[in-house]
C-alpha cells in the first residue's frame, strides 16, 4: 500500500469516528450546565484522538524559538472537507480592553470632545505586547458533527512543567462562564488539549469547572490551577486528575457548533484574549483571517 493510499485510508477510518463520535455527544440529552457524564467525556476523547492526529505539529527552529519560552498563539482552521464553517483568527478590536482609550464626543457630536481612559475589571492587566486590543475569535458554523474545528496552538510550550492555564472570555461579565449570554462556554468548548509526557489531557470551558473567575463588564478571566496543581480530564480513564509530566503539546479546540448540546449559550462561537500559560499572557497575534 502506498503511502497516499494509506493517509486516505487513514482519514476516512478517523473520520467516520468523529462523526459517530460528535453524533454521540448530540445524542446526550441537554445537561445541568456544567454537568458532564462519562459517556460524554469519552466521545470528546475520541474527537480529541482524533482531531490531534491529523492536525500538524508547529516545526520550529529551537535558535530562533526555544522550546519553553510561551510567547505565540497561532489560529488555524481545521477543515479538511473544506466546508467552509469555520473560522480562527486574531483580529483588531475585539479582545478585553487593558489601559484603552475611549473617544467622547463634543457638545454638538460633530468631533472628538476628549478621551478618557478604560479598562475591562476582568483584565487589568493584559499582553503588554497588543497594541490593537486584539482578540481570538473562534467559529464553527452549523453542525457540531461536521468534521471540522476552529484550533489555536500554543507555540513554545514543550518542555514546561504546567502550573496555570486559562484565558479571558467574551461574555457578559456580571455573570459566570455558565451564563446564557456572550460567547459559547461549554464542557467540551473551547478546550485546551494538553499533551504531555504523562498522557493526554483535556480541559473545557466548563468542564472542569475554572478555580477563578474574574467577573468584569463584558468579559470574565478564567484560570485553572491552584497551588501549582492544574487538574483535566485524562483521555485514557475519563477521570478528572492532576496534569503531570512534561508538556509536549497545547492546542485550544473549538468544535462545538450552535446545535451544541448542555447550553444555554448554543452560540458556535467565541472570542478569547489573554491567553495564560503559567502567568504568562498572549493576547495578540497575526491577523490573517481567510
Amino acid at each position: 500500500m502506498n503511502l497516499k493510499s494509506h493517509s486516505r485510508r487513514v482519514l476516512v477510518a478517523v473520520t467516520t469516528l468523529l462523526l459517530a463520535a460528535g453524533a454521540l455527544v448530540l445524542s446526550i440529552a441537554p445537561p445541568l450546565r456544567g454537568q458532564v457524564t462519562n459517556t460524554t467525556i469519552q466521545a470528546i476523547s475520541q474527537l480529541n484522538a482524533g482531531l490531534m492526529s491529523l492536525l500538524p505539529e508547529p516545526v520550529l527552529d529551537p535558535l530562533v524559538d526555544p522550546p519553553g519560552n510561551f510567547k505565540a498563539v497561532k489560529p488555524q482552521e481545521f477543515d479538511p472537507g473544506k466546508t467552509n464553517l469555520v473560522q480562527a483568527a486574531w483580529l483588531n478590536g475585539t479582545g478585553c480592553p487593558t489601559n484603552a482609550t475611549i473617544a467622547l464626543p463634543n457638545a454638538t457630536f460633530t468631533g472628538v470632545g476628549g478621551y478618557s481612559a478604560f479598562t475591562d475589571t476582568a483584565c487589568p492587566i493584559g499582553d503588554l505586547n497588543d497594541q490593537h486590543n486584539e482578540g481570538l475569535l473562534l467559529v464553527k458554523t452549523g453542525l457540531t458533527n461536521n468534521f471540522a474545528a476552529a484550533t489555536a496552538e500554543l507555540i513554545n510550550v514543550k518542555g514546561i512543567t504546567l502550573t496555570e492555564l486559562g484565558y479571558d472570555i467574551r461574555k457578559f461579565g456580571p455573570f459566570t462562564h455558565a451564563s446564557a449570554l456572550g460567547s459559547h462556554c461549554g464542557a467540551g468548548a473551547p478546550r485546551f488539549n494538553v499533551i504531555t509526557t504523562a498522557g493526554f489531557f483535556f480541559i473545557g470551558c466548563s468542564s472542569p469547572p475554572p478555580d477563578t473567575e474574574n467577573l468584569g463588564n463584558g468579559w470574565i478571566r478564567l484560570r485553572w490551577g491552584v497551588a501549582g496543581v492544574v487538574m483535566g480530564f485524562s483521555a485514557s480513564t475519563f477521570t478528572l486528575v492532576p496534569i503531570t509530566g512534561t508538556v509536549q503539546r497545547i492546542v485550544i479546540v473549538f468544535d462545538e457548533a450552535q446545535d451544541a448540546s448542555g447550553g444555554p449559550d448554543q452560540f458556535g462561537a467565541a472570542i478569547l484574549d489573554n491567553i495564560d500559560v503559567n502567568g504568562t499572557l498572549v493576547g495578540h497575534g497575526a491577523t490573517d483571517a481567510s
